[in-house]
């Protein structure tokens, strides 16, 4: 099978990390879409992250469209304990003069019970504000390297069937061309017969008016045109195939080219044959069409 670089516009990934007991996951949904298109759920104070992500993101892809899901947790790791010593040094004063007033000494797990003495630090403080969005940035790009790698995956996989779909077109356009080559001697003949029964019914018509009539008949009915703009349409699409960068909207519109031409086809039919082959290309281009709609 021949190589291929396609890459589709479908895809999932998912990044998750801790560090310094901030916990994270990217989660990361593409679908297809005329162009590049994100939409972003960040938490509350991490909107700022935004621009950067549709900077990485427009950096790596051309279409699709894509939402973006931040979630954190931080209770990952324990929070830290801290004493407020100037709060217990205020409470010990004041232990300390009704002592003197006859009061019981305080005790040390009765001094730590009161209100602030001991206070509980969010382990996220522990990272300065540069640091966490860098750690988050970089876990995102993780994230968008394993899309873009599933996208190739699901791309490969479209390729393929892209590839079955012009076999089966290209099959098809050589039988054509086989109908094709009979058609005019099938034509004549049957031009003979219609000819013979006008001169019996109308002997004053002239040969010549009818030769013209059978000469037009047979131009109309030419199909080598559509038969190598067919050719033409299946060889670009196969060499765009082998192209490294998004070729989905040139595909979509050679599919509009090769409709068109199994349209005309069809309107040029002379035999249930012929009909039947064009309606078959039609199928087929319509086949391959839903496909490139997932291509990137």
């Amino acid at each position: 099978m021949t190589a291929s670089n396609l890459s589709s516009m479908t895809g999932f990934a998912r990044n998750e990390g801790t560090a310094s007991g901030l916990s994270w996951a990217w989660e990361i949904k593409s679908v297809n879409g005329k162009g590049l298109d994100l939409r972003c759920r960040l938490p509350p104070g991490f909107e700022a992250l935004e621009p950067r992500l549709r900077q990485a993101a427009q950096t790596g892809l051309q279409r699709g469209s894509l939402q973006i899901a931040l979630n954190l947790d931080r209770s990952a790791v324990e929070a830290e304990v801290r004493v407020n010593q100037a709060l217990l040094h205020r409470y010990l004063e004041a232990a300390q003069a009704l002592v003197e007033q006859g009061a019981a000494v305080p005790t040390a797990d009765g001094l730590l019970g009161l209100r602030g003495v001991l206070e509980l630090r969010d382990p996220e403080e522990t990272l300065d504000r540069e640091e966490r969005d860098g750690l988050l940035l970089a876990a995102f790009g993780e994230a968008l390297a394993a899309l873009k790698q599933a996208r190739q995956v699901e791309g490969a996989r479209l390729a393929s069937l892209l590839r079955e779909r012009l076999d089966v077109l290209a099959d098809l356009v050589e039988q054509a061309q086989a109908c094709a080559e009979v058609q005019p001697a099938a034509l004549r003949a049957r031009l003979e017969r219609q000819v013979a029964e006008l001169l019996e019914a109308s002997p004053a018509l002239p040969e010549e008016r009818l030769a013209q009539e059978a000469a037009l008949l047979a131009v109309k009915a030419d199909i080598r045109e559509e038969i190598e703009r067919l050719e033409a349409h299946i060889a670009s699409a196969r060499d765009m195939l082998r192209q490294d960068k998004a070729i989905g909207r040139k595909l979509d519109f050679l599919c509009q080219e090769l409709n068109r031409e199994a349209n005309t086809l069809c309107s040029k039919a002379q035999d249930i044959r012929l009909t039947e082959i064009g309606l078959a290309m039609k199928s087929t281009v319509e086949q391959f069409r839903e496909q490139v709609q997932n291509v990137e």
